[in-house]
């Protein structure tokens, strides 16, 4: 195990404290909120709510595994690093990443789409369905009809997916150190 010193029991439980809420804000909003909200209120009311929660997401996720990965670089210096330890200090890295691409590019632009794609469903009296199954139809033929619907549907699609991959593997890196976390309780 490489380490530069011992941490002291305060930083333990920071380590700690810090990776399991990141680990369970990223578990809630990806897993159990979103389902939850897009089957009790309205398509818009849902996109609004998520256009308001999504930043401050993104942040607290990059501020989380900016945390993480200090306290981790700091008692693991890339010297002394065997390659379990790098490749855990690849994760952090990894997760910090994919939350700065969610914070800075892709939530905002799925956002912005999200909100012209709302305007135009409005024009044509939609958005006002509960769960995102309903109304199919009428969804479809704006589509077919307008252009401009169209390309801001497949430009959301195109941030939200983006988005959710990024989501997806920070949650991964996040879990798999998590584990490595559990399995070696005694360190950091």
């Amino acid at each position: 195990m490489a380490t530069e010193g011992d941490p002291t029991d305060l930083i333990k439980v920071l380590h700690l404290l810090v990776i399991s809420f990141t680990w369970g804000m990223q578990m809630w909003v990806s897993f159990i909120g979103g389902f939850v909200l897009v089957s009790q209120v309205t398509r818009h009311t849902f996109g609004l709510v998520q256009s308001k929660l999504f930043p401050i997401y993104f942040y607290s996720l990059l501020g989380g595994n900016l945390v993480s990965l200090a306290i981790y670089a700091v008692y693991h210096p890339r010297e002394l690093l065997d390659w379990h330890e790098s490749v855990q200090m690849m994760f952090y890295l990894v997760a910090l990443i994919m939350a700065g691409m969610n914070a800075h590019w892709f939530g905002p632009d799925a956002t912005v789409a999200m909100f012209e794609m709302q305007a135009i469903e409005q024009d044509h009296g939609l958005g006002n369905e509960i769960g995102l199954g309903t109304n199919k139809d009428g969804y479809t033929k704006l589509r077919e009809q307008d252009p401009k619907y169209k390309a801001l549907k497949r430009t959301f699609y195109r941030f939200h997916g983006l988005s959710n991959l990024c989501n997806l593997v920070g949650f991964i890196c996040t879990t798999t150190n998590l584990v490595y976390l559990a399995l070696h309780l005694q360190t950091i």
